[in-house]
């Protein structure tokens, strides 16, 4: 007999409804928490490490680092969730965020750079939480409905995304006040964001909607309605499936994260304050995350392939602004980080729906952890090569190399539109 209450949601698709969307309700609060405390690495990470290190060469080391906690978290979070549910993996991603962002904290009061980037590592748990929290909205969406579940959950992100960096004033200010290092500021509130996230989530998200939906499965499978076996010609569309997602939201992560992460040093050195550099933050976090509802009701509407052509084209354009962007104009600026926000998140969306389609509720949170663990590895290579080819070469040739590599998402889709083989 199905334990926490699940039984009662098998035979009853009114109740099923309306835990999807209680589900979606949870997973939006923990997104406006969680979104806050990923603002924080984003914003100031790169700064920090610059200012403790004394070099632009590294500037990068934080975003990498961050992202490849995040890569180890979301193994271990797709894992648990596989297991236990989403509302243990979830949360204890972000609880073991919340941590990292103390650690942060403190490893910026006593100037120990080791501590920093153990810290950074776990920080990324909330990150990888943050993001993963995007699939429990689909657990038990219908297929017609998983893009705009998506976007739901990510569109709930913007309110404290965008709120975070526009806080770095004012949180650099509360730090220096309790004898903290302004730039360590935005990390106090990444700490209470993630802890905050996850606490929600361990008290509302009930009955875990994963475990629910392997029920329902077991159920439906046995009254022979679908099985989660598939015939060859059908098993291979699908694998074949699984790789143009991934493809899609590792080459989006890349470029995105590249960019994005040498945006404020490039600022920084070219005489714009932490104002301006929040500001530009926020808009490209903002854009990154607020289309998001409309871009899954497109996808759902004309498909996850152009929707990913769409996203490579955005991309190459961000690229192309940023490179040539006047380093004395916000404007200008403002407009690419926007492009570069929005072909992240055109790729993110469709990735993620081409992923939920092609996969079985019996192993889905497990793969999609161990994709994730690949987009996060995209993340830290981006960031870490970042620092090094703006020391090598310049922010223009950075951003150009961004935008050219983003065209490689077309051939991906060209492949994956070739005549598949016959069940």
């Amino acid at each position: 007999m199905p334990v926490d209450g699940i039984h009662l949601y098998i035979d009853s698709p009114e109740r099923q409804k309306q835990l999807y969307k209680r589900t979606l309700g949870v997973a939006v609060i923990s997104q406006m928490l969680g979104g806050a405390g990923l603002a924080a690495g984003v914003t100031v990470g790169a700064l920090l490490a610059k200012n403790m290190l004394g070099t632009d060469r590294f500037a990068g080391l934080p975003v990498a680092l961050l992202t490849l906690g995040s890569a180890g978290a979301a193994l271990l979070i797709g894992r648990l969730s596989q297991r236990y549910g989403r509302r243990f993996g979830l949360a204890a991603g972000f609880l073991a965020g919340g941590i990292g962002a103390i650690g942060v904290v403190t490893a910026a009061v006593i100037n120990s750079i080791i501590l920093l980037f153990a810290s950074l590592l776990i920080y990324g748990a909330g990150t990888a939480a943050n993001l993963q929290t995007r699939y429990a909205g689909t657990d038990l969406a219908s297929p017609s409905q998983r893009a705009t579940a998506i976007s739901i959950t990510m569109l709930a992100t913007t309110f404290g995304a965008v709120a975070g960096p526009n806080l770095v004033d004012v949180m650099g200010r509360f730090a220096m006040s309790i004898g903290v290092p302004p730039l360590a500021g935005p990390f106090i509130l990444g700490a209470a964001a993630f802890l905050l996230a996850g606490s929600v989530l361990l008290m509302f998200l009930y009955p875990d909607p994963l475990k629910v939906a392997k029920i329902l499965s077991e159920v439906n499978s046995s009254n022979g309605e679908f099985s989660s076996k598939l015939p060859t010609g059908a098993s291979l569309k699908k694998k074949r499936e699984l790789v143009v997602g991934a493809a899609l939201m590792v080459l989006t992560q890349l470029v995105m994260v590249a960019i994005m992460t040498m945006t404020p040093v490039h600022m920084r050195n070219h005489g714009h304050d932490l104002s301006d550099i929040g500001l530009i933050i926020s808009i490209h976090i903002g854009a990154m995350y607020l289309p998001s509802l409309v871009t899954g009701i497109i996808a759902d509407k004309i498909g996850r392939t152009a929707m990913s052509i769409v996203a490579g084209a955005t991309l190459l354009a961000a690229g192309v602004l940023a490179a040539f962007a006047p380093s004395d104009s916000m404007l200008v600026l403002m407009i690419a980080l926007a492009l570069l926000g929005l072909g992240w998140n055109f790729g993110l969306i469709s990735g993620t729906a081409i992923i939920v389609d092609a996969t079985h509720v019996s192993t889905r949170a497990k793969t999609q952890g161990t994709i994730d663990v690949l987009v996060a590895l995209a993340g830290a290579s981006g960031g870490a090569i970042s620092g090094m080819v703006v020391a090598q070469s310049s922010y223009t040739i950075l951003s150009l190399a961004g935008g050219i590599l983003s065209l490689l998402l077309i051939p991906v889709v060209v492949w994956s539109r070739r005549k598949q083989p016959n069940a």
